[in-house]
């Protein structure tokens, strides 16, 4: 067999890493570099787009060299990447018009504002399965063409291309010879019928965005090309390519209808997948394309709880409550029970399926026999809740019973709030030994595709290890506390009037 290894390339918010994996799925050397994030005024949030490429590149190299790996064991490529987040370049000269605008960046919320004036929201969402919202591409994509100086008639002259992040990735990669996305990442634009699978002419019209600098559009498992012999010291084709939250989704092997994963980072991220059905939701939960390795089509509902693990930060940080984010687990477990307290984090509002952004963060249920431990028990145990809401809303929505979760992400090595999550959801819950998952997803769609392993049959096979929470509280006990939970979120929601 050609090559050892699949190479996996994730460009996130904060850092470009290099993790590569063998024949076993075991990862066996990573690199990582931070990203410098811009903040040119309140609300803006950019990068250089020559620093994305640099550290990516520089992590990969770095990654080979540390195991004296040659670029010849290298199987195949595949990409991961912060989605939403807008590049524009020069078509011949590969230099960037502007930083790039990451997804965090709030500067089009008027443009957002003036399309929900004009009706225009009803008619992307039905098309993209996204709200109008200054989250996605699209809107970023219209100000880079209205504010930077003579790109908008470059553009239309097919002089300047349009990509998210791994658009940009694998242009630099191939030398100027791929301009192309993938349908996770197109999803993500607000430019990108999910239903058709095409880029919208209604929507281009709408945001005077010109069609010819967008990029081709390709199934995940599709190749993107190969990485000029200059890069790494010979051709590496680059396989497979997907949006951060996809790509985890398809590193947990979630590809049948009614299941579901959930990243538990910062905040958390949920993906449930709906199968063949592109479901809308009632409850502000967004409809996006799942990752494939064999060119399907499929679909899922996505809901994020804006603080996740950012609450066990602000234990530390702010209240001193605890030294290190392990030390919370110590505690909720030296207690038997919350003693009745619950923490809602609306430290920036709720989300689905609330959708309320005035609320604010608040304590209930406090007796003078609630201590440390109590608060920090209700901290960890917020973020279980919060995820009960929005698989419920994911459960109404689609129809489909919950089958199982899967987990990943920093605070899943919590063992207490693991087992409160399959308590409180009353569902099995899977932590893998490999919690790399949006890694392992790019590297598996890259190993599919070019033949590394045979099939999704070969890649069960391989995971061992995981770790299995059942649910073990009584009924009775799972009701009254997710009663407290909902009286506490409506007193949040009480505040905000």
């Amino acid at each position: 067999m050609r090559g050892k290894y699949v190479m996996a390339l994730d460009q996130g918010t904060t850092s470009s890493r290099c993790i590569l994996f063998d024949h076993e799925g075991r990862s066996v050397k990573a690199a990582q570099r931070e990203l410098r994030q811009i903040y040119p005024r309140p609300g803006w949030v950019e990068h250089h787009p020559g620093e994305i490429w640099e550290g990516q590149l520089g992590v990969a190299v770095e990654a080979l060299a540390a195991q004296e790996i040659a670029p010849g064991d290298i199987f195949a490529l595949g990409i991961a990447n912060q989605r939403e987040t807008t590049i524009v370049w020069d078509r011949d000269t590969g230099l960037p018009v502007h930083n790039a605008i990451v997804w965090q960046c709030r500067r089009t919320s008027d443009i957002c504002d003036r399309l929900r004036a004009d009706g225009a929201a009803p008619v992307i969402r039905e098309k993209t399965g996204l709200p109008v919202d200054a989250y996605f591409s699209g809107t970023k994509l219209k100000w880079i063409l209205d504010n930077v100086s003579g790109v908008r008639e470059r553009a239309w002259r097919g002089k300047v291309l349009f990509g998210t992040v791994d658009t940009w990735l694998v242009w630099n990669l191939t030398g100027g010879a791929v301009h192309a996305t993938d349908y996770t990442n197109a999803s993500r634009t607000m430019l990108f019928n999910i239903h058709s699978l095409e880029w919208d002419d209604e929507i281009l019209r709408l945001l005077d965005v010109p069609r010819c600098m967008l990029p081709e559009v390709r199934p995940s498992g599709a190749g993107f090309g190969r990485a000029k012999a200059d890069v790494f010291g010979c051709e590496i084709p680059i396989a497979g390519m997907a949006g951060d939250q996809q790509s985890a989704l398809f590193g947990q092997l979630c590809c049948e209808a009614g299941h579901a994963k959930n990243t538990y980072g910062t905040g958390c991220f949920l993906l449930m997948h709906t199968g063949k059905k592109a479901v809308e939701s009632q409850n502000g939960l967004l409809t996006t394309i799942v990752a494939s390795a064999d060119g399907s089509v499929d679909y899922a509902l996505e809901g994020s709880v804006f603080s996740g693990g950012s609450v066990i930060q602000w234990l530390r940080d702010e209240l001193g409550l605890i030294r290190r984010a392990a030390e919370s687990e110590e505690l909720a477990v030296s207690v038997s029970d919350s003693a009745g307290v619950h923490l809602v984090p609306a430290f920036t509002g709720l989300g689905a399926p609330y959708w309320n952004s005035s609320a604010r963060g608040l304590l209930t249920g406090l007796t003078r026999a609630a201590g440390r431990a109590h608060l920090v028990r209700a901290a960890l145990e917020s973020m279980a809740y919060q995820t009960l809401d929005i698989l419920r809303a994911m459960e109404v929505d689609s129809g489909m019973p919950l089958a199982l979760l899967k987990v990943d992400g920093g605070a899943s090595a919590n063992n207490f709030l693991m087992q409160f999550q399959a308590d409180i959801l009353n569902r099995q819950v899977i932590r893998p030994q490999e919690i790399e998952t949006t890694a392992l997803g790019c590297a598996y769609l890259a190993g599919l595709g070019a033949g590394f392993w045979d099939g999704l049959r070969q890649l069960r096979e391989n995971r061992g290890g995981a770790s299995e929470f059942s649910p073990a509280m009584p009924d009775h006990k799972r009701t009254e506390l997710i009663h407290g939970w909902r009286r506490a979120v409506k007193s949040a929601l009480h505040w905000a009037e």
